[in-house]
């Protein structure tokens, strides 16, 4: 189980060339005018774990699979875009597929550059796209409201408790607080969750600054960062055109110039760090010498719905699973040394995965 970002902001920030760095291909176009992102690209890029290659060392694995993930690059919103501006309210139904926003804010000075509103200043951008997604979500609430009466009058619990949950998000959004802030109730996390409003996401700023503020931020990254930490939110800084030219070159040449620029590691590590912590997602490994596999999994899952993401089947067999931490199976050179050492350990149906586990799943077909 991967997740699907949304790479959204207004025109002329930097998201398509941060798409093409992430997805290391050209397939939106990164150009200076607006809406030069017609329709939404998805991209899949493989998560950069290097536990996953100490794994495959050990156990002699002859292929390696990571997890991935998607991104979705968004055409530029605009002012307006919930009243149909500019692309409008096509582009706000691709947000609301995705389960998480990368929201990128220009934190950079260019002249060649044009802003659309002749300005850099990306904390009134940041409040503009919010606007624009909360009026967007308080007008569909209110259609929702009055479409679901009926239901309501013939007894529909479902219904019941759909109106309190729209009402509540309602009543937030017109305090001028995103649906992000609402405290929801764990019988209602569902039924929450089915609303699909635009500002219940979650979401990550992503600075993109210019190549000299790459690895410290500059008084523009700084701001968002302040207003992120007030909003509970996460934020990250990038230059998405040092991330595209990374994205060019050999996996040595790219070291070497991550050294010269001095960044320890590429920003996609990074963003991808801040996207697990934002979905509060892990990763467990299963391997063997035939491949050595990432998966993804949400914090707090079970041992027989971890086995699940790798097939229906063991889920609905599962008896137990096989677990070792990842620190004991390197130090003790592989399963068997584990093992012998006393570390592998007899979970049940009952076991919290943890991050990092290596797992071997015995199951019923």
């Amino acid at each position: 189980m991967g997740f699907k970002m949304g790479i959204v902001g207004l025109p002329n920030v930097g998201k398509s060339t941060l798409f093409n760095a992430l997805t290391k291909t050209a397939a939106a176009q990164a150009a200076n005018f607006p809406f030069c992102t017609i329709e939404p690209n998805v991209g899949e890029v493989a998560v950069p774990d290097a536990r996953l290659d100490t794994l495959a060392e050990i156990a002699g694995s002859k292929q390696i699979i990571p997890t991935r993930m998607t991104f979705v690059d968004i055409a530029g919103l605009v002012k307006g875009a919930s009243k149909g501006e500019g692309l409008g309210n096509q582009f706000l139904a691709n947000i609301r597929e995705t389960d998480a926003i990368a929201h990128v804010l220009r934190c950079f000075e260019d002249g060649d550059v044009t802003h659309v509103d002749g300005r850099v200043n990306p904390v009134e951008d940041a409040e503009v796209i919010e606007m624009e997604l909360m009026l967007a979500d308080m007008e569909s609430i209110e259609k929702r409201l009055k479409n679901i009466v009926r239901k309501i009058k013939g007894g529909d619990k479902e219904a019941v408790q759909q109106q309190r949950l729209l009402q509540t998000a309602l009543d937030t959004l017109e305090a001028g607080k995103p649906a992000r802030t609402v405290e929801v109730d764990e019988d209602d996390l569902k039924a929450w969750n089915m609303l699909q409003l635009l500002t219940s996401k979650p979401i990550l700023y992503v600075c993109n600054v210019d190549e000299g503020s790459a690895s410290e931020g500059n008084d523009h990254s700084a701001a968002v960062a302040e207003m992120a930490a007030k909003q509970g939110a996460a934020s990250v800084v990038i230059s998405a055109q040092i991330e595209e030219e990374i994205s060019q070159l050999e996996e040595d040449e790219a070291e070497m110039f991550l050294t010269e620029m001095g960044l320890e590691e590429a920003g996609l590590d990074r963003l991808i760090r801040a996207g697990y912590e934002l979905l509060k997602l892990e990763t467990y490994f299963t391997v063997g010498p035939k491949e050595a596999r990432a998966w993804t999994i949400k914090a707090g899952t079970l041992a027989p719905q971890a086995a699940g993401v790798i097939h229906g089947d063991f889920e609905r067999g599962f008896i137990r699973a096989e677990t070792t931490a990842y620190d004991d199976f390197v130090q003790f050179k592989g399963e068997s040394g584990a093992k012998e050492a006393g570390k592998m350990r007899i979970e049940g149906k009952s076991y919290l995965v943890k991050d990092g586990d290596v797992m071997h799943f015995l199951f019923n077909t």
